[in-house]
């Protein structure tokens, strides 16, 4: 079978693999408190143009992302996110059992925009209701789909109008920072956001991301709800060391941007053989539509996943390209189309 399911189905990029063997019988302090943390942590504030912000070494996406609308959020606030957004659909209700709602405005291809995070503020406006505490957006959206820098600003203006946190869900962040069309970069992140993460799951590491917070005020005491959300990894120089490794050079970017190479050629190749999409994704995250005998088809050779049914029968299904990728497996596919 041909592996088109995930960016994380596969273990890690060589380079850190070979970086936590190099580093596998050192003895250090536990729970991010070791040399290679500390490391990591510069290299990502000197990578970002910023250091005055905090950063915290997580293990995966839903504990960064409850951890922290736990943390910021008071107990009568909720987030505003897009009926698509990740903390909506695919956290097991995570941010509900932490005893905040998820109030969804409308995506448009898996952007939210500014109108909506407007009116739904304007509508919640007395004690009877949940009040806006924060917008959630991730960038690569839960489509693939990227936000320019233009559409960040305007966000940052609806957040200020309203007091609303700015939290930017980074699982792909390298895909979107790599992707074609992009104009936004790491510096300009800590400058539109009061927090975000940059991940590392899903681009090449075997687990990790790195919460970045901005705003003055979400620093104090984190450490502390990292610890009571279960976040606290004894061994956290793991996630330090393979930080350590992609941010000393421009690893990081590099892996991404052959994800979305990948990804391009795929695209590509599929639309010149007049095959519709449901997003138009610049990134690693494809979501081809075929007829449910094409996909039934497909299924023999290829591994891949189900997005959404149309209204004419016809099924949406999502391949994702990683590091792994290979441009044969690419060309293999697109001639079985």
């Amino acid at each position: 079978m041909i592996y088109f399911t995930t960016d994380y189905s596969a273990g890690a990029h060589p380079r850190v693999m070979e970086a936590l063997l190099r580093t596998n019988e050192e003895h250090h302090n536990g729970y991010f408190e070791d040399a290679h943390c500390e490391n990591a942590i510069n290299l990502i504030k000197k990578r970002i143009g910023d250091d005055t912000v905090d950063v915290h070494l997580m293990v995966g996406g839903t504990i960064t992302n409850t951890t922290a609308i736990a943390a910021w959020l008071k107990p009568y606030e909720c987030v505003v996110s897009a009926t698509t957004g990740h903390i909506n659909v695919h956290e097991t209700g995570a941010i509900e059992a932490s005893g905040h709602k998820v109030l969804t405005v409308p995506e448009h291809e898996g952007k939210v925009l500014p109108e909506d995070v407007r009116k739904v503020c304007s509508e919640h406006d007395n004690e009877h209701m949940v009040k806006p505490g924060m917008l959630y957006i991730s960038d690569s959206t839960e489509l693939g789909t990227i936000y320019t820098k233009k559409e960040l600003e305007e966000l940052r203006k609806v957040c200020d109008e309203f007091g609303l946190i700015l939290f930017l869900d980074g699982a792909r962040l390298g895909s979107a920072l790599t992707a074609e069309g992009n104009d936004l970069t790491f510096e300009d992140l800590p400058k539109l956001c009061d927090a975000f993460y940059i991940g590392g799951t899903k681009n090449g590491f075997l687990f990790g991301e790195a919460i970045v917070i901005v705003r003055e005020d979400l620093k104090k005491n984190f450490r502390y709800m990292i610890k009571q959300r279960g976040g606290m990894f004894a061994k956290g120089r793991l996630i330090g060391v393979q930080f350590e490794e992609v941010f000393k050079d421009d690893l990081y970017l590099e892996m991404a941007a052959y994800t979305n190479e990948m990804a391009k050629l795929m695209r590509d190749g599929m639309k010149a053989k007049g095959i519709e999409f449901l997003a138009e994704s610049p990134t690693n995250q494809l979501f081809p539509i075929f007829t449910v005998e094409k996909v039934a088809e497909l299924q023999k050779k290829y591994v891949f996943q189900h997005q959404a049914w149309m209204d004419d029968g016809r099924e949406a299904v999502r391949f994702v390209t990683s590091w792994l990728t290979k441009p044969e497996e690419v060309e293999e596919l697109l001639a079985d189309l």
